[in-house]
């Protein structure tokens, strides 16, 4: 199995509007408790073509007019397509540099993922490995929006363990005519992407094939049985639409046909680890609709037996805050908070959010009626070497960076 294999070229299609500051939406499971910011979003984009039109924020999900919205979306993909909006790029990789909001470059190739080289379960050895468990809850609202799309609009982010940046090296090198240069709103940085084809396709896949060399992978991991090629750092969830969808329509087809269907592939960007700006932020546990000073009580009770010992992490609510200890590898203690809040939920009732970043969940943490667990950090090395000895982390476990560093829907995709 070599990582070329399971990383492909593609058909990609790039908006030709105006304002690509308007169209490029941050992904959807980003500011879930936080509408002002949708609604900022919206009064910006106004009436401009925007991927804002083409999904839909998990904020917007208890919204009474979903059914609406959900309808509205589909309308407005066959409205793109059939507009002439978009333009088209066969057999295409598209190197990426992103400055992030706090100044750092990060660097990425997108291409397509092969979904028969990818499963989500925990027990799975696919060359393609989701890094966390999922919420499965959250599968039935992008569900029901990707079997009627005719577009996807990646907003994943999937690593490769490349400590000598061989693989981005190569793509830059390749890297053919600048396609595009914009700010993201909202304080989300800059990106832009230039079109990489030919032979430099060439050059790409033949660093992506050096890091799936079976001696490469056994000097770095050890005896691994079926090594981890790509860890899905986020959309998780996204991609196991996509699976569903695809595992769905695979078997109305004939053989010939699954081969190249475009609903057998996912776009994705391809980010190396080891990138400098590539940093690992928890995902924190905040409960909504609970009692403050119970909560802080049981978790005080719960996380004694460690006094001290390991990992620690704040408990944070209006009655007061203590800080915790856990101890174990970073997917045990993730487990151990994940298992005391879903235990104490289900004896007081309550509902669990996963937020993204220390300063928006301690805000919400705060509030008279509510309390949270802020996670204890993790060091990005040891995610390979985790996910290959021990399965996918427990769901949510993490985040690339803040909140406006995750990816912006901008590229397109037929996925019919």
């Amino acid at each position: 199995m070599n990582l070329s294999d399971c990383f492909l070229p593609g058909e990609v299609l790039l908006p030709q509007v105006k304002d690509l500051e308007k169209w490029s939406v941050i992904a959807c499971d980003q500011f879930t408790a936080d509408p002002a910011y949708w609604e900022r979003v919206s009064a910006y984009v106004g009436h401009e073509p925007s991927t804002l039109r083409l999904m839909l924020p998990e904020a917007w999900l208890a919204r009474p007019d979903r059914s609406r919205l959900e309808a509205a979306i589909i309308e407005n993909m066959e409205r793109y397509l059939d507009g002439g909006l978009f333009r088209a790029l066969p057999d295409s990789f598209i190197y990426l540099e992103r400055t992030l909001s706090g100044g750092g470059l990060r660097r990425g190739i997108l291409g397509l993922l092969d979904l028969e080289y990818y499963d989500y379960r925990e027990d799975s050895c696919s060359p393609i490995h989701a890094t966390e468990g999922l919420v499965m809850d959250r599968l039935p609202p992008r569900l029901r929006l990707r079997q009627q799309a005719a577009l996807e609009l990646p907003h994943l982010v999937v690593f490769c363990d490349d400590p000598a940046m061989t693989v981005m090296t190569s793509a830059k090198e390749a890297a053919g005519p600048l396609l595009y240069d914009t700010p993201l709103m909202e304080g989300g940085g800059r990106v832009k992407g230039w079109r990489i084809t030919g032979s430099g396709i060439g050059k790409v896949r033949a660093a992506l094939e050096a890091l799936g060399n079976e001696d490469y992978l056994r000097a770095r991991y050890g005896e691994t049985g079926s090594p981890v090629l790509y860890a899905v750092g986020d959309g998780n969830h996204s991609l196991a639409t996509a699976k569903r969808v695809w595992e769905e329509l695979r078997d109305t087809l004939t053989p010939e046909e699954r081969q190249a269907h475009p609903a057998r592939f996912a776009l994705a960007e391809l980010v190396d680890l080891h990138e400098q700006a590539i940093e690992f932020e928890p995902i924190h546990r905040v409960l909504f609709a609970t009692d403050p000073a119970s909560f802080l009580a049981e978790a005080e009770a719960a996380f004694a037996p460690w006094q001290g010992r390991g990992r620690s992490l704040r408990c944070l609510t209006s009655r007061g805050e203590v800080t915790l200890h856990v101890d174990g590898t970073i997917g045990e203690c993730i487990g151990f908070c994940e298992s005391f809040m879903e235990a104490y939920r289900a004896r007081h009732g309550g509902s669990i959010d996963y937020i993204h970043g220390e300063a928006e969940a301690a805000a919400l943490c705060r509030e008279a009626d509510r309390a949270g667990l802020l996670m204890p950090e993790m060091d990005k090395s040891d995610l390979f070497p985790s996910i290959i000895r021990s399965g996918p982390l427990p769901k949510k476990s993490f985040s690339i960076g803040p909140a406006r560093d995750k990816r912006y829907y901008l590229e397109c995709r037929r996925i019919k």
